[in-house]
């Protein structure tokens, strides 16, 4: 019998969500249900580094469930939580923390490009310990991440090879998968840059939830490139090449095969193309979030999480008894 890899990842309740997050991201969660165990978490304590109001995040939490089931997120085939109703995580961050040197904390690129906005609070500090108690809480074995994330991952990596070292075998080191294609979207306003939910301008992403106008609206004016021709290069051509690997994937096509079709054609004709990729890939998502009940919803999370508390709780119980707590 073969045993299924334990997959975990977690995403923020922060705002809605864009195209950059189903294709970096969610649509391969999506995808690796059928392949792996998994375990996805909205990581709500981790939401808590930054400013936040109480009521936006309790809604942001129920927000961020549906639309992780409206993607195709099954809690039948797939462990589905919050993060803050598993005390474990943090009971685990703290023995983790405590073999973390601050070296290693204040090298990190995200602590450097928060801490100003965060106000350099102990949480934006620690946030890569948690997040590799997230992980290892679950003895995952691998974590779908962008490029962004690997340091993060590093840290997880050195962490559980220190606790195995001091205290015996306990946690696999996890390794990361990461889709070909569509790994980083960019910003339709600034191709050089992320699409990015905290960017100022709507126009910059489209959000799961837009109307086939809006998409259309947005692709339209979205950054191409001087010079004629769809071609994909990301150093000539960034804007082209971020559309390309946006229709690559809502029309599950190659890039190859969308140029031949469309590297003649001029911007207009390619773009329209692309919004109406986009709409017919959206449209499924869109109904069911339509559907959804957020009395239901909180259900699943509840069910949810009650399983994960037992499954955390059974790593917990060892771990204690290794570091001579239990």
């Amino acid at each position: 019998m073969t045993i299924r890899k334990r997959i975990f990842s977690g995403i923020q309740p922060t705002g809605d969500f864009h195209v950059g997050n189903y294709v970096g991201a969610l649509k391969n969660w999506v995808a690796l249900q059928d392949e792996y165990e998994t375990i996805y978490c909205v990581v709500d304590l981790h939401a808590m580094t930054v400013a936040f109001e109480p009521a936006e995040l309790r809604a942001g939490r129920v927000e961020t469930a549906k639309m992780l089931l409206a993607v195709g997120i099954d809690p039948e085939r797939s462990l589905l939580y919050n993060q803050s109703e598993v005390p474990q995580h943090v009971e685990l961050s703290w023995i983790l923390g405590t073999m973390t040197g601050l070296g290693q904390l204040e090298r990190m690129t995200q602590f450097k490009e928060k801490a100003d906005r965060a106000r350099q609070n102990l949480g934006i500090f620690a946030y890569p310990v948690l997040q590799a108690a997230d992980i290892l809480v679950h003895k995952a074995h691998a974590v779908p991440v962008g490029d962004d994330q690997s340091q993060h991952l590093e840290l997880t990596r050195d962490l559980a090879q220190r606790f195995n070292a001091r205290f015996g075998e306990e946690f696999p080191l996890p390794g990361t998968i990461t889709p070909e294609i569509g790994a980083r979207v960019m910003s339709l306003t600034d191709p050089t840059s992320k699409m990015s939910k905290s960017d100022p301008s709507p126009r910059s992403r489209i959000l799961l939830k837009d109307t086939p106008d809006d998409v259309l609206k947005k692709i339209k004016g979205a950054v191409t490139d001087a010079g004629a021709g769809v071609v994909h290069d990301w150093e000539s051509k960034p804007g082209v090449s971020n559309l390309l690997e946006l229709f690559s994937v809502f029309a599950d096509r190659s890039i190859d095969d969308v140029v031949d079709e469309y590297g003649d054609a001029g911007y207009g004709t390619f773009k329209i193309a692309v919004a109406e990729a986009i709409i017919e890939g959206l449209a499924p998502i869109r109904a069911r979030y339509d559907a959804l009940d957020d009395f239901e919803v909180e259900k699943v999370m509840a069910n949810g999480a009650a399983t994960a508390r037992d499954r955390a709780e059974a790593s917990m119980k060892s771990v204690r008894e290794r570091v001579g707590i239990g």
